[in-house]
């Protein structure tokens, strides 16, 4: 492989990112459809989505500290390889259990997500680097946002196997593009297995690293509840075909783009703490009135989807500030501290995802999801203040 050195394009980062998020969620208002061709529960066909986030969360836990050793670009070239490979064995797929066992193979996509946030934090520092992975999101927050819409197209007119065919073809594309544009930017070799081993303790005893951590995993497990529930929702609750859930869909991600560009403008300004806060404030807010209008019984679409959209706005404040801070911790393993968070971070949205679909039962509402969302934000908000609390003791300040 060659021994590019030269920085990636921002671009490049936020294509990366952009193919990761794509294949996670473009399929989504195909789930109840699916569910049918395959003669399965919807629960057994949403484990492509659950699965799919647990076998993540073990990737960026291995991914992490392999590009911190060999560095970013050979990690990001061979995860694509693999997607590419698992996304033939979807379309070709002819039972649910060789589909659920590619797309489960699929996950190794990953890497392309955690590896661009250690990336920025190779090449920036504190506040700065919460600026720009403020800016790498929401560029990247557009493809979600588009992808269900276009999924849902996609499936009333060609089948939800369009959608895996889709994702084969823009992994082709961004694996041409980062062949030619993804500079390394580890330097000196990378850091020895031995040595990332040595100083992980030092990552493990932080309080600062596990409170960011915990801000970053329950903010974004409200998300993934959503993902693991809202086509439910949509097609049971609310009577909306794929298309109308694919355009519903967006809501999070229009949210997330404000929400990121609020960071990269106001991050180095505000610092990552007070950030995180009014982001977690914000995101917990929006759920709890959401909540409460489904017991008085008044839930509707533009209700639910427009709190799910402040939720959005919660998170793209939260999750760029809080990945700054778990890299900040220690420097030199800032891809293990990526993996690590993501990990973690993807590992609770497994559970909360799969939680979902469990809970959601005909005639169960959207109740049992908006609880879920519900208490995921509100952990999130204590870590914020756990992290504060911290930094008050030892007179870093907030």
């Amino acid at each position: 492989m060659p021994a590019i050195r030269t920085p990636p394009h921002l671009l490049t980062l936020v294509a990366l990112s952009g193919v990761s998020a794509l294949s996670m969620n473009v399929f989504l208002p195909s789930l109840p459809g699916m569910a049918r061709d395959f003669d399965v529960d919807y629960g057994v066909m949403q484990l492509s989505v659950s699965a799919y986030i647990g076998a993540s969360a073990v990737l960026q836990l291995l991914g992490g500290p392999i590009s911190d050793r060999y560095g970013r670009r050979p990690v990001v070239i061979w995860g694509l390889i693999g997607f590419l490979l698992a996304t033939v064995g979807t379309l070709l797929a002819t039972t649910v259990t060789v589909f659920l066992i590619f797309r489960l193979l699929q996950s190794v996509i990953t890497v392309c997500m955690l590896v661009p946030r250690a990336v920025i934090r190779d090449l920036h520092d504190g506040d700065r680097a919460a600026s720009m992975l403020g800016y790498v999101t929401m560029g990247m927050a557009v493809v979600p946002m588009m992808a269900p819409v276009f999924g849902g197209v996609l499936d009333e007119l060609f089948g939800w196997q369009a959608n895996f065919a889709v994702m084969g073809l823009l992994g082709i594309a961004v694996l041409v593009v980062t062949w030619r544009d993804m500079g390394e930017t580890v330097r000196g070799g990378g850091l020895p297995m031995r040595q990332q081993i040595q100083n992980y303790p030092a990552l493990a005893r932080s309080q600062r690293f596990w409170g960011y951590c915990l801000a970053a995993t329950l903010s974004s497990g409200a998300f993934f509840a959503y993902l693991g529930g809202a086509p439910f929702v949509g097609d049971q609750v609310f009577g909306l075909t794929p298309a109308q859930v694919g355009y519903w869909f967006a809501a999070p991600s229009v949210g997330y783009v404000l929400g990121n560009f609020l960071s990269g403008r106001y991050s180095a300004r505000l610092g990552l703490n007070r950030m995180i806060l009014i982001g977690a404030s914000l995101c917990f807010a929006a759920l709890a009135l959401a909540l409460l209008t489904d017991l008085a019984g008044l839930l509707q679409p533009m209700v639910f989807f427009g709190a799910i959209a402040f939720m959005g706005l919660g998170n793209g404040m939260v999750l760029p500030n809080a990945n700054a801070g778990m890299m900040s911790v220690r420097p030199e393993l800032a891809g293990t501290a990526s993996g690590l968070g993501g990990a973690l971070a993807v590992a609770g949205g497994a559970a909360l995802s799969a939680l979902a679909g469990a809970l959601l039962q005909p005639g169960s509402g959207a109740g049992p999801l908006l609880v879920i969302m519900c208490g995921s934000a509100l952990g999130s908000l204590v870590a914020v203040f756990w992290v504060l609390m911290r930094e008050r003791r030892i007179g870093l300040g907030a």
